[in-house]
């Protein structure tokens, strides 16, 4: 009988033709050739945390699951050899355990490795660029079977495609890091006025080595994140403290604000209003993977879009103004983070410093109006959709956003002729197959 198979917001699914579990590089390069063999497409996937229709298939759907070793490690240099299914809390703990860390990373690491680099998951900090740019090699299984190792000296354009490739060049089974010594994280969150926060925000950006907000919506208020790198001993808060601001407020407090908005879409508002009021200052000082994460446990869908780090507090104010404007039934905090740019062809951030903006709905309920009304603001600005969150670009709209598009595709049509790894997500945003197969 085929599985079914669903992503973590449980609002994507497919039923592949086959579902392939290799536990190693030769078991991978094998699913995949066998694949070609029956004349069936391949998508890999890691842990469902992406949005979009990324990893949907009727053919074979390679679950890297059991690829999750770290293969070496060398704490001299810093260079971190892993096979790519890891998960990223699995990983860090691995690296902290051998005194090293990621440079930066994003606020879930439930993750696979492999997914969060191909979409070009990010952290925040405006000296720090996207989890992909610290790759400085990888193993690539191509549709022969074939495995290609992949690197800056030995091949360029194919190792600035491969970093961010949403899966449509193979399956990569293993990735080299660049990782720094580890280090830990002061982190102070704090309710503030979002005209006084917005007004300051460079500074605040600058002061910071990771700074980000979440404006409350129907309110005048922001929830900031203020971190700075430390050396200092690690103090993490109370059990009682720490359950409150990271699991019984965002969690089982949002859920039931979501589920109260649900059924009183009029009352929405009043109820932002009073989960806002509820909201203090909170403390951590802990190793750095220990802050960054967040527990996630109220599913839902999530717009996120890249856009020149000048434009920030604008687009952030007009989002803003987008819900109160259209009365929208809107309870989740709207996310502004930054990085500094980087190389790599289809990242978000390639060639310029950016700020991200992310809005949410919850899951079940109706999304499209409000985030068609985000991606129209972000247009002005030639945002980027992040690769794994909801958008409706199409490859005629996200080329020319891209300086690298068309070294991207000239490494897709050699490495992919065929389209063994193209979707119909995959066609749609990047087009067809270099051989007309969508």
């Amino acid at each position: 009988m085929a599985e079914k198979w669903r992503n973590w917001a449980r609002q994507q699914t497919c039923t592949p033709a086959r579902v392939e579990r290799p536990a190693n590089e030769e078991q991978l390069s094998d699913a995949v050739a066998r694949a070609v063999r029956d004349g069936l497409r391949v998508r890999p996937v890691g842990s469902g945390h992406s949005f979009t229709a990324a990893c949907l298939t009727d053919g074979v759907m390679v679950d890297q699951t059991g690829m999750q070793r770290v293969l070496d490690v060398d704490t001299a240099s810093g260079l971190v050899t892993v096979e790519a299914g890891i998960k990223l809390h699995r990983l860090t703990a691995e690296l902290h355990g051998h005194g090293l860390a990621l440079e930066n990373q994003g606020d879930i690491d439930t993750q696979s490795l492999a997914g969060a680099l191909a979409t070009a998951t990010h952290g925040t900090g405006e000296r720090f660029r996207n989890l992909s740019a610290n790759v400085i090699g990888c193993r690539l299984v191509t549709a022969t079977g074939e495995v290609l190792t992949i690197d800056e000296a030995s091949a360029p354009d194919a190792w600035r495609a491969a970093r961010v490739s949403l899966g449509a060049l193979g399956v990569i089974s293993h990735y080299t890091l660049r990782c720094v010594p580890a280090f830990r994280i002061h982190r102070i969150d704090e309710v503030r006025p979002a005209a006084a926060v917005l007004a300051d925000l460079d500074r605040l950006v600058a002061a910071h080595d990771h700074f980000e907000l979440l404006a409350l919506p129907h309110t005048d208020k922001v929830l900031t994140y203020s971190s700075q790198r430390t050396d200092r001993p690690a103090a993490p808060p109370g059990r009682l403290t720490a359950w409150w601001n990271d699991d019984a407020l965002p969690n089982a407090g949002l859920g039931a604000a979501c589920r109260l908005g649900r059924l009183l879409p009029g009352a929405v508002p009043g109820i932002a209003r009073a989960v806002a009021g509820v909201l203090g200052r909170y403390e951590q000082l802990d190793d750095s993977h220990r802050v960054y994460a967040h527990r996630r446990r109220v599913r839902f869908t999530e717009m996120e879009y890249a856009i020149p780090r000048a434009h920030a507090a604008e687009a952030l104010e007009r989002v803003r103004a987008l819900i109160v404007d259209r009365r929208l039934p809107v309870l989740f905090p709207i996310e502004l983070r930054f990085t500094a740019p980087d190389d790599a062809f289809l990242s978000t951030a390639h060639g310029r410093d950016t700020a991200y903006v992310a809005v949410h709905q919850v899951a079940g309920a109706e999304y499209e109006a409000f985030f068609r009304g985000v991606e129209a603001i972000m247009d002005e600005y030639e945002g980027r959709p992040h690769w794994g969150k909801r958008h409706f670009q199409t490859a005629a709209t996200l080329a020319p956003r891209y300086p690298g598009w068309q070294d991207f595709q000239a490494v897709r049509a050699r490495l992919d002729p065929e389209g063994t790894f193209t979707n119909d997500y995959v066609a749609r945003v990047l087009g067809p197959a270099p051989a007309g197969r969508s």
